[in-house]
């Protein structure tokens, strides 16, 4: 469970990175960065709260855009159900997954692709927000929010490129408590089945050990999870996301 603490403080560590609004204390700490895009706004947690107060609070904070509330271990029991009772949706589940890193799978980069750290936010966000459904006309607003991105800890960019210098391929590693966790790992739906995703992931992983880590973790969608398994990841809890 210390373990999982430590991944889910990580989590939280960088998410706070895009507020620019009230973070709250640990009984309820949320995030703002005012993209209109609903995982970059949202409840971390809820703890020693009643549902309705918590539910009141975030909504008077996150007026106005699109947010969630990830409800994870935690949480208090129960939140999740509570919350739902109360008028929010549940949308999905994550898995949160872990991996040693020194025990993860090889993944070699595919043939013409090459995976550098990269400081081109205008190229870097425009290829993951194609990925992660973030509208073009929002995306120059999450480039400024990027370049203005403090959190707890180190964050590194990765780029996937071919040959014409195109990025491709997205992962961003965040260190923070021991630990790396991994944000926006995707590929181009044009350069899907080739390993690209194994094989940043792997990169993203080599880079987060050079740097001291030796634990990994993320959340997955249903896309990525069989790619994560392959390499070594594990799930040790769950992410309810809920609308409200």
């Amino acid at each position: 469970m210390e373990a999982l603490n430590t991944m889910l403080a990580a989590h939280r560590a960088y998410l706070l990175g895009w507020n620019i609004g009230v973070v709250g204390g640990d009984d309820l700490p949320t995030y703002r960065s005012d993209v209109p895009h609903a995982p970059l706004n949202g409840v971390l947690r809820v703890a020693g709260r009643t549902p309705r107060d918590a539910l009141d609070e975030a909504r008077q904070r996150l007026h106005g855009v699109p947010r969630i509330w990830w409800v994870g271990p935690d949480s208090d029991a129960g939140t999740a159900d509570a919350l739902i009772s109360l008028g929010a949706t549940e949308i999905t589940r994550m898995p949160i997954m872990t991996a040693p890193i020194a025990e993860a799978a090889d993944a070699a980069p595919p043939a013409g692709l090459r995976i550098t750290e990269t400081t081109d936010l205008t190229a870097f966000v425009s290829a993951y927000a194609r990925v992660s459904g973030i509208a073009p006309q929002d995306v120059p607003a999450t480039i400024e929010r990027e370049k203005a991105f403090v959190g707890d800890g180190t964050v590194i960019r990765l780029a996937g490129r071919l040959d014409d210098d195109r990025i491709v391929a997205t992962a961003v590693a965040w260190l923070s408590r021991g630990v790396v966790t991994l944000y926006f790992v995707g590929t181009q739906p044009e350069q899907r089945r080739r390993g690209i995703g194994a094989a940043m992931t792997r990169a993203a992983l080599d880079v987060a050990r050079e740097r001291g880590a030796h634990t990994a973790g993320l959340t997955s969608s249903p896309m990525g999870e069989p790619v994560y398994r392959r390499l070594g990841f594990r799930q040790v809890g769950e992410f309810r996301l809920l609308t409200f």
